[in-house]
């Protein structure tokens, strides 16, 4: 036996975006989750991750969550510059967010930490993990305060992850850039654009508005190898105008420091009880802004597993979750890559075949196709071979016949059954009391679990079954 005070269903290690997502949505299920965290208490107000792209914004919307981060002091982009010729539209997207919203992680903590601690998260800082153990039933995790157990732990504890290294898993990859410079900075001049990466063979340079008059700027040259040495503040700036023409009067910095940029991926996202999630799973590239989102959206794929797991589904639900996210997180590392190395190009020739493909990024379907795929609008997660061309594909926020939207209606946690083949859509929980034909039904994350004629109910149900290995849910 164990002490009741340290046993949990869940237990989430790091306080992160990932994690506080993570355990909001398991509590809000009615879920004994404590999350564990190294770190003290306070929020820091110094910002890594600042871009919310948006099928994240979806996702927060999913859970009342979007106008809480939007109406803080952030900033809505619209356009991305890159190189000079290039532009992202993200206007192109077809969501209700079609923009990156430039929040700070620290707002994007603030709002995650509130709604997990409202419902019922608790919390454990000045944690440190230190191993952990697991049987066929139960977790064990060893801090620097104790043992602590549960049913599932989920590691969402950065690229230098605890977890990770005590389930002996692989974190395989390259280092991509070395002692790139970075800080939050105030600007007496600053840019027109609000999104703008610049290169010019020898160094890299990027800023972004945060909207309460503090920048976040990066630069990075080739010649600085520097890895290990403070930041020296008058370097960053002339590397920055180096590439620009002007540092835009930058001053004040409040925080400076320097970061290697690899991409890497976990050799598996889970060991029997124990999941692995956001940077502790992967890590890439800063470019196109997707780590945190990448992330966020971990979370939102395996809360909702854990939490049927936690009621009787058996294994394959929870399977679902690596074979859905691993082949994401591979895109995101190629893509992010991508980018990177669009950026750092030495050869002339070949920076001038680039400047010249670019403005294509301005055109019709490329540009929408690229702004989805940067925002996670596009991600679609494979069907069962036969199944309808909608499963493991978002749905969008469909207005209903209630005066809701469908995000709305998610907003409980559940399956939903979607009749789209009337004059105003009629959505139901899944279960025995839905009484309505379903066109298809919807998974708690927003993606299509099945998809059909509303004639064919024993295919809903099948396909229900098979999904959350129960064997008498109804439509």
């Amino acid at each position: 036996m164990y002490d009741h005070l340290n046993s949990s269903d869940v237990i989430v290690i790091g306080a992160g975006p990932t994690g506080l997502l993570l355990a909001g949505d398991l509590a809000e299920r009615g879920k004994n989750v404590t999350v564990l965290e190294k770190r003290s208490s306070d929020i820091s107000n110094l910002s890594r991750a600042f871009g919310v792209h948006a099928r994240t914004l979806e996702v927060f919307d999913i859970r009342g969550l979007a106008e809480p981060l939007l109406s803080k002091e952030v900033t809505r982009v619209r356009r991305l510059r890159l190189f000079g010729r290039g532009t992202l539209r993200m206007d192109h997207i077809r969501s209700r967010y079609n923009f990156v919203l430039i929040a700070p992680q620290y707002d994007v903590e603030a709002v995650l930490r509130e709604r997990a601690k409202q419902a019922g998260a608790r919390f454990r800082f000045r944690t440190e993990v230190t191993g952990l153990d697991q049987d066929s039933s139960t977790v064990r995790v060893q801090t620097t305060a104790g043992d602590y157990h549960a049913r599932f732990v989920v590691g969402c504890d950065g690229v230098h992850s605890a977890v990770r290294r005590a389930l002996a898993v692989s974190f395989d990859g390259v280092t991509v850039l070395s002692s790139i410079m970075l800080g939050d900075v105030r600007m007496s001049d600053p840019p027109d654009s609000s999104l703008t990466a610049d290169s010019n063979g020898e160094a890299l340079a990027f800023s972004v508005p945060f909207g309460d008059g503090w920048y976040r700027v990066f630069a990075w040259n080739r010649n600085d190898r520097e890895d290990d040495a403070p930041v020296d503040f008058e370097r960053m700036r002339a590397t920055y105008r180096s590439v620009t023409g002007t540092d835009h009067g930058m001053h004040s910095p409040r925080w400076l420091s320097r970061f290697h940029s690899d991409e890497r991926l976990a050799g598996a996202f889970r060991v029997g009880r124990v999941f692995l999630a956001g940077d502790a799973a992967h890590c890439h590239s800063p470019a196109g802004g997707m780590g945190m989102n990448t992330g966020l959206q971990d979370a939102a794929n395996l809360s909702w597993r854990i939490a049927l797991a936690l009621d009787g589904s058996g294994d394959d639900v929870l399977d679902g979750y690596e074979s859905e996210r691993l082949p994401v997180a591979r895109m995101v590392v190629r893509l992010s890559g991508a980018l990177v190395r669009m950026g750092t190009l030495r050869n002339v020739m070949v920076r001038a075949t680039r400047d010249a493909i670019l403005p294509v990024t301005n055109l019709g379907i490329v540009a929408r196709t690229g702004a989805e795929r940067v925002s996670g609008i596009s991600i679609a997660y494979a069907r069962p071979s036969g199944s309808d061309k909608r499963v493991g594909r978002r749905v969008p926020d469909i207005p209903l016949h209630d005066g809701r939207r469908l995000y709305e209606a998610l907003r409980d946690g559940r399956f939903l059954a979607v009749n789209v083949n009337v004059e105003h859509p009629l959505v139901a929980r899944v279960g025995a009391d839905s009484g309505i034909a379903p066109a298809f039904i919807v998974r708690p994350d927003g993606y299509v679990a099945w998809a059909g004629k509303t004639s064919d109910s024993s295919g809903a149900i099948k396909a229900l079954n098979r999904l959350t290995a129960r064997p008498s849910a109804q439509v």
